[in-house]
């Protein structure tokens, strides 16, 4: 029976790992990839060249979190499970998932050399039901007719001041109605699934060009996803000027340029590789590439937020305005199966994808997992 020496297991050099897990310009802090479960939590707490890289998106968990729940408490917010907030939740499973997957990645990597290649599956799998999750609050608070009633109102249906005074005929019938009520989230979808099989492609071959392929592929989906507020952007606010929901949604443009602006200083950063490009082996263990792509990323998100929250509480403002619209042609309202089901949907087809992969994996990297621990236990025959 293998037993462990009281201290912890050693950090290794660039030299002393195998190939596949050597990062480029990072030279020490390497852990072992044949750590236990128990020793990988314990890393969490050492200063290793993934401590960093771990602790930068499981505090931001909490951090998002408290930000996020802020929205149930405002005057005239309907249940926190009301369909209302079904995108909202959808949203916050997205991030949840993104940003527990990457922490849980780093920190669970050293286990061997086929549990790293699966943790960074589902890495590349949470990012893209990220995607699908902002897409679906696009489309519900963001979409050009979202919360909206249509000029011509019901018999009988008692309008707000915002509502009656709404310059809303040029959002009746957007020019792009086909586009975002038939086609945008299946879009959305499909480019968050070529996105887990470029990024998963990546590991197993273009292994030169890894860094830029994943980056550029997940930069695609800021294009397809942000076309409601892109929208938004080129036409006219559908809420009347002066109006409280006016007021409460004019912020919102100023957090997506910001939103798009991390997400590029953290592309530049995932890409150049810089500062330990400059100084291979000083940034290690802190302020690495990798850590700061991480900051970027989640100051992306948290961006993301208030521009969602500010469109939220524009509608919440207007209580007719509450989806689903109130006018025969207006778009509906979110449901379980809108919201929830698409994501169950796309999270069944990404754990399909991740499977396949994770298999592939083993067929190339189990030989050498049985090898690797041949020479972990001989490395410790002097702990008996």
């Amino acid at each position: 029976m293998l037993l462990r020496c009281s201290q912890p297991l050693p950090l290794l050099k660039h030299t002393d790992v195998p190939p596949r897990v050597i990062e480029n310009f990072i030279l020490s802090g390497y852990r072992f990839p044949n750590y236990s479960l128990k020793d990988c939590f314990l890393s969490a707490f050492r200063p290793t060249n993934e401590t960093g890289n771990f602790w930068t998106h499981f505090v931001p968990v909490f951090i998002f979190s408290y930000h996020f729940v802020e929205v149930f408490g405002w005057e005239g917010a309907p249940p926190s499970d009301a369909p209302f907030f079904y995108p909202l939740w959808t949203y916050f499973i997205g991030v949840f998932c993104l940003l527990m997957g990457s922490s849980m990645a780093h920190l669970l990597n050293s286990m061997s050399l086929v549990v790293r290649e699966v943790c960074f599956f589902v890495d590349y799998g949470t990012i893209s039901a990220y995607t699908v999750g902002s897409s679906l609050a696009y489309f519900y608070y963001i979409h050009p007719r979202a919360g909206l009633l249509d000029t011509v109102a019901p018999a009988g249906l008692d309008l707000d001041q915002d509502s009656r005074e709404a310059p809303t005929s040029a959002y009746a019938i957007p020019r792009f109605s086909v586009f975002f009520e038939t086609f945008y989230i299946p879009s959305a979808c499909i480019v968050a699934i070529v996105c887990v099989l470029s990024c998963s492609i990546t590991r197993q071959k273009w292994r030169k060009h890894r860094y830029m392929i994943r980056t550029l592929v997940f930069l695609l989906p800021l294009l397809v996803s942000s076309t409601p507020v892109f929208y938004r952007l080129l036409t006219r606010s559908p809420y009347s000027a002066g109006s409280s929901s006016f007021a409460a949604s004019m912020p919102a443009s100023g957090f997506f340029w910001r939103h798009c602006l991390w997400l590029l200083v953290s592309a530049v950063f995932n890409i150049s590789k810089l500062p330990e490009r400059l100084a291979p082996g000083r940034f290690d263990v802190w302020g690495h590439s990798h850590q700061w792509f991480h900051c970027c990323t989640f100051l992306s998100i948290l961006n993301e937020l208030y521009m969602i929250k500010a469109e939220v509480r524009a509608i919440l403002l207007s209580p007719a305005l509450l989806l689903p619209p109130a006018g025969p042609s207006g778009l509906p309202g979110p449901t379980a199966a809108s919201t929830y089901g698409v994501m169950l949907l796309l999270q069944t087809t990404i754990v399909s994808i991740i499977a396949w992969f994770s298999w592939r994996a083993s067929c190339i990297y189990g030989p050498q997992r049985d090898q690797l621990a041949k020479e972990h236990q001989q490395s410790h025959l002097k702990c008996h």
